[in-house]
């Protein structure tokens, strides 16, 4: 296996030195062939001189002849060429035939039998590829793949995002899954080693295992390492597993078609005319002039600031003549999950995507592409995972300093973070919200029905993409925790204001402000001094 994939690297590089080969004899032959100069040329006989006729015949067939051999010689040499490339290329299909490209494994149902040892063998070289029997050469400290750590109760992970912890039991259960499994093999393995199987040997359990590191490389597969307790106090026992990723396979092609496709974006709103009018400026641009495929249903609660609203709805639908929209008004106390139920009940055309929004939402056109492309009746619901903004004032400084609303939309860690603990943005056939039972109408206030939707889609058979997208943006605004939430939402209410407010690098400046300014001070005291 080695040499072939050896042999398939060098091939590209061997015809390259043909080619180049060949033109060089080519030049040569072109700079053999072409005329010298005045200093260069032969001595030519006068032209009145007795021999001048024989002496220009003697010298044009020495010439003519010189050129004969090279020709001669170049014809041999392209020729040999040509055979050694015609060998390679021969040498390279038999190997093809009898190991397929790792790239190229083919399946033949007719040959069950190649077919297995094909597999077999892309599989042995995705060994190979990997880094387990030695260190490949990195470009930077960042090109490293960390390794996580593990026992039989907790995993310890770098990558924990805002939902996930340090230290935590394995809760997906693909992950406990896989990992017990690798500890079943490793025990299995110790249980039954290669060489006399009627040496006398203890036998291993689980409570033998110490500990675990893994890591997966995406394109090959994944890495465990795993240490048992030994015969002593001092000695140890490890085994290195490898999961093989298998080939690329294609399962699906497709053309899609979105020109009909229309969204209806679901805004509850209570007061806020204010946020409103922001949002209808980016609805404007991104949903009514670069998308055109849109419907906009506003269900509003209350009377207060209720004209505002409707002012501000009516103004953009006669500017940009805009007439798919719908109004609804409740006179009772605001429910995000009752507004969005019935915000999609209320619709009377054929199936639409509903895409479930807040007012302090930013999205582009692109999204609204995702947000189709994501769904599919009965079969998939989209949750995508939004950059929410950090306070600007805190993030830029000053309240001058602070840049346009475009021009803070920019994903950095500085700026904002992944919203992973957010469900309320989500994208899904009416159909599908329809026929899952909607939202609970029980929750009243901020919180929680989003998670209870989000939970009852995946106790279903559809398909639940979660995927962060760049082109949704949760805004900054001051966030407050009203008296009336349960404890659980006011829990969670508060975890989100901790969140909103700026990254930890800058809380961290906020903290030690007075300290960073006492030592500012004492550097401009000192420099006066000198």
């Amino acid at each position: 296996m080695m040499l072939r994939r050896g042999f398939i690297i060098f091939l590209p590089r061997l015809v390259g030195l043909l080619v180049v080969a060949c033109c060089s004899v080519s030049i040569v032959y072109m700079l053999a062939c072409t005329p010298r100069g005045d200093n260069e040329q032969l001595a030519l006989p006068r032209v009145h001189s007795p021999t001048a006729k024989e002496g220009y015949e003697a010298i044009l067939q020495e010439r003519e002849e010189q050129h004969r051999n090279y020709i001669v010689s170049l014809k041999k040499q392209i020729a040999q060429l040509k055979a050694e490339l015609q060998g390679r290329s021969e040498q390279l299909k038999n190997v093809q035939d009898q190991f397929p490209d790792p790239l190229d494994v083919r399946l033949d149902p007719g040959n069950p039998g190649k077919a297995q040892a094909n597999l077999l063998a892309f599989l042995r070289s995705q060994i190979d590829r990997a880094e387990v029997h030695s260190g490949v050469k990195l470009s930077t400290e960042y090109a490293a793949v960390p390794f996580e750590s593990f026992t039989l109760q907790k995993v310890y992970q770098l990558e924990t995002g805002l939902t996930r912890h340090p230290e935590e039991k394995p809760v997906r259960k693909d992950k406990r899954d896989e990992l017990v499994e690798v500890i079943e093999l490793a025990v299995g393995s110790l249980n039954n080693p290669e060489g006399d199987s009627n040496a006398k040997r203890r036998v291993y359990t689980a409570s033998d295992f110490i500990e675990g590191i893994y890591r997966t490389e995406k394109d090959k597969g994944t890495l465990y390492e795993l240490t048992f307790k030994g015969d002593t106090k001092h000695q140890f026992k490890k085994i290195v597993l490898f999961r093989p990723f298998g080939p690329v396979m294609k399962v699906k092609n497709e053309n899609l078609n979105m020109a009909d496709t229309l969204i209806n974006v679901i805004v509850p709103l209570a007061k806020r005319a204010s946020k409103f009018r922001q949002f209808m400026q980016n609805f404007r641009e991104m949903g009514i002039q670069q998308d055109g495929r849109i419907h906009l249903t506003v269900v509003y609660f209350g009377k207060e600031q209720m004209n505002e609203v409707k002012s501000i709805l009516e103004n953009t639908s006669k500017s940009a003549n805009f007439k798919n929209f719908t109004f609804i008004q409740l006179n009772e106390e605001f429910s995000r999950g009752k507004g969005l139920d019935i915000g999609a009940r209320v619709w009377k055309g054929s199936n639409v995507v509903l895409f479930f929004c807040d007012v302090d939402i930013y999205f582009t056109a692109e999204f609204l592409n995702s947000c189709r492309l994501n769904t599919q009746p009965g079969k998939k619901v989209f949750y995508p995972v939004l950059f929410s903004q950090y306070n600007p004032s805190i993030i830029y400084g000053h309240q001058d300093s602070i840049p346009s609303l475009e021009q803070q939309l920019i994903i950095k860690k500085e700026t904002g973070f992944w919203r992973d603990f957010g469900f309320g943005m989500t994208c899904q056939y009416r159909s599908d919200f329809i026929n899952i039972g909607g939202f609970d109408l029980d929750i009243k206030g901020w919180g929680g029905e989003d998670v209870h939707l989000y939970r009852k889609y995946l106790h279903s058979n559809l398909i639940v993409i979660r995927t962060p997208v760049r082109g949704l943006f949760h805004l900054w605004h001051e966030k407050r925790c009203v008296d009336e939430l349960t404890p659980e939402q006011y829990k969670m209410c508060m975890q989100s204001k901790a969140m909103n407010e700026a990254s930890h690098g800058q809380l961290g400046m906020l903290v030690f402000r007075q300290e960073i300014e006492t030592h500012l001070h004492r550097q401009k005291l000192n420099s006066k001094k000198t």
